[in-house]
């Protein structure tokens, strides 16, 4: 067979680094090794499967139709290796757990402490995950267990939730922005206008979701909710925090709270799993995770 799941974890790599060198990085793999088995790759199919720009490999045609087939082959292994470990032992050999950005994952440590104690051996994953990221999770079968996932589920079969609570984000920017001389609540008009912070959306199949953004609004795009509190202290764009990150700030001085015209209403936020896929390490959690002392432990000041 000229094409192995390897190959395709090694097509799968570069697409999502964007180099050889990236990809080799993340697979723990020399770049010249990389390099010769997608040159024997080629060479076997007789056709070309990247377009090489110094550095940077991007799929042309026919290496995309190969990988976008080849992720539902990848996935489908690797879920053939779980359905086998959980009918042996009745136990996952790991769980992956998504955690949205509006949670600060550190919450979680004192369940997976307790996790720990039980004697219980299977590996946990954590990831974060944001805005619509948490359900392509899931979607795409990357993570098993998502905490926080913000908005309306996704019409996807195979996937349960149920509500973990509410964050009220606060609108706080820089004192020095030149929108905290706004008097009163601040139109949309007005706020258009000036640049706003955004965390990039982490789907990778399902649609990619904003919250707040106006049309024709300039965003500055960071990887995480802490990086998005640091640009808005640094006065280089506004946007709305969880509690868990506003209040030291504001009360530090190096953020103000503004309001809106518009007031955001409280995001919805969930817990939701592959049901699928329940092994009893995903049973535990998910039961600590229906206590309301770990629900309000996990809210807290959201």
């Amino acid at each position: 067979m000229k094409i192995t799941l390897d190959l395709l974890h090694m097509l799968d790599a570069i697409d999502r680094h964007g180099s050889f060198s990236a990809a080799a990085v993340a697979l723990h793999r020399v770049p010249s090794a990389l390099s010769h088995a997608i040159a024997k790759l080629e060479s076997d199919l007789d056709l070309q499967l990247f377009i090489r720009e110094g550095r940077r490999a991007t799929l042309n045609d026919a290496g995309r139709a190969l990988l976008e087939d080849g992720r539902h082959l990848l996935r489908a292994a690797d879920e053939l290796e779980r359905r086998v470990q959980r009918i042996a032992t009745g136990w996952e050999a790991e769980l992956r757990i998504a955690v949205d950005m509006i949670i600060p994952v550190e919450r979680l440590y004192p369940m997976i402490k307790r996790f720990y104690a039980a004697g219980h051996s299977t590996r946990i994953r954590l990831m974060n995950e944001a805005l619509g990221g948490s359900w392509d999770a899931l979607a795409t079968g990357r993570a098993d267990l998502v905490i926080g996932a913000a908005g309306d589920m996704p019409a996807r079969s195979g996937i349960m939730s149920r509500l973990l609570g509410h964050a009220q984000l606060i609108f706080a920017i820089a004192p020095n922005h030149p929108l905290a001389r706004h008097s009163g609540p601040i139109p949309n008009n007005e706020l258009r206008q000036h640049r706003a912070v955004v965390i990039a959306d982490t789907s990778r199949e399902l649609s990619a979701r904003t919250i707040g953004l106006l049309d024709g609004q300039d965003t500055l795009r960071v990887p995480d909710m802490r990086a998005k509190a640091s640009a808005q202290i640094a006065g280089l764009g506004v946007g709305h925090l969880p509690h868990w990150l506003a209040d030291p700030e504001i009360e530090a001085g190096r953020l103000v709270e503004m309001k809106l015209s518009e007031t955001r209403q409280a995001m919805p936020c969930h817990i939701a799993w592959r049901s699928r896929q329940v092994g009893n390490a995903l049973k535990w959690f998910l039961d600590e995770l229906a206590k309301i002392e770990q629900i309000s432990a996990l809210t807290a000041k959201l």
